[in-house]
């Protein structure tokens, strides 16, 4: 197979884990007889600093014209006056909108060997494997936006098709699992919550009805993910909501550095960025924890590319190298000695080979 996929490092340990991303693609290319063509262009404060545009029209172009997109992070000190009016996080919002990518999808898994490594006591995190899915592209983040002096407003809204799109796509990842949707929202406040939940009941009936259909608050789904988060299956919210809970939920996972996500639409290409944020704190010292970047790229692998094989290939070795020891700083037990970001990427490398 032939691809082009543009890679997006970004700021902060993005271009860094970027690196190891591109890394383990071409030894997955080398392995199985692909060739990957990569098209590095700028976004968020680099491209801020470059163009003065956090999305320049030639990264638009690339991304919409490429097989998928690979997105290391964004943001920083630097850009971090919320009052500015180019602010590097506007992107990637951007970017969502130009490629259309409605529903990201958010695994958290558990290995074994980093139950330690999570703030969450190890007896709760036996059999934790759920998926959430989160509608990208509405709500509050896109809603029209108002500030006077005294005071400042920001609109939720959510069509019928874009509730139905994002339950589609959930609930079939859900047949293909345990068989059991937790619609999480805050219905009784919100109108915007009483139509998602209207639309879940009326179009769940209609179309999946071997589903296990459960609804949930959004403040009682924050408690049960640290309480008993083995009890959720696939979980689907609007944008918002989504963003809070997949970051508590990466917890479980004993760090951020260790999830992927992948942002779907329509079509085949999407993309795929790791969950953490641009830690500037650690940028540039070749410390981060490239897992959570080089899971993504196997989420690229299956969904874009369709390469089911090769994905569950750079999935096991991730498994193999953690269950071997190997640990970057933020998954290291106290005295334990820690890898680099690129020895972490090579030790991966080397089980895939």
């Amino acid at each position: 197979m032939e691809a082009l996929i543009t890679v997006l490092p970004g700021d902060g340990i993005g271009p860094e884990v970027c690196a190891a991303g591109i890394k383990v693609l071409d030894a997955v290319a080398s392995k199985y007889g692909h060739k990957f063509e990569y098209s590095e262009q700028l976004i968020g404060g680099a491209a801020i600093d470059a163009v003065q545009d956090p999305l320049p029209a030639s990264t638009r172009a690339s991304c919409v014209e490429s097989d998928a997109v690979l997105l290391g992070a964004v943001g920083g000190p630097k850009w971090s006056d919320p009052n500015a009016p180019i602010r590097p996080e506007q992107g990637l919002l951007g970017l969502r909108a130009e490629m259309a990518v409605f529903a990201n999808i958010r695994p958290v898994q558990i290995i074994p060997e980093l139950a330690d490594a999570s703030p969450i006591k190890a007896d709760r995190l036996k059999g934790v494997d759920l998926i959430v899915i989160r509608e990208l592209t509405g709500g509050i983040y896109f809603g029209e936006k108002t500030r006077t002096a005294d005071s400042a407003s920001d609109l939720c809204i959510y069509h019928r098709h874009e509730v139905e799109r994002i339950l589609r796509v959930a609930a079939r990842l859900a047949q293909n699992r345990r068989g059991k949707l937790c619609s999480v929202d805050k219905a009784n406040v919100l109108e915007s919550s009483r139509f998602w939940r209207d639309v879940t009941v009326t179009m769940m009936a209609a179309e999946f009805p071997d589903i296990e259909l459960e609804h949930m608050l959004v403040d009682a789904a924050a408690m049960h993910l640290i309480n008993r988060p083995a009890a959720f299956d696939v979980i689907v919210t609007e944008n918002m909501f989504g963003d809070i809970l997949t970051d508590e939920a990466s917890m479980l996972a004993g760090s951020m550095g260790m999830l992927p996500s992948a942002s779907l639409g329509e079509t085949r290409r999407g993309l795929f960025e790791p969950i953490h944020g641009s830690a500037p704190d650690i940028a540039g010292k070749g410390i981060a924890n490239p897992c959570g970047m080089i899971a993504s790229a196997a989420l690229l692998l299956r969904h874009s590319l369709d390469l089911e094989a090769e994905a569950s290939d750079v999935e096991q070795a991730i498994r193999h190298v953690i269950s071997d020891g190997v640990r970057t700083a933020d998954i290291a037990a106290t005295g334990q000695a820690a890898v680099s970001t690129t020895e972490m990427a090579d030790a991966i490398i080397q089980r895939l080979r």
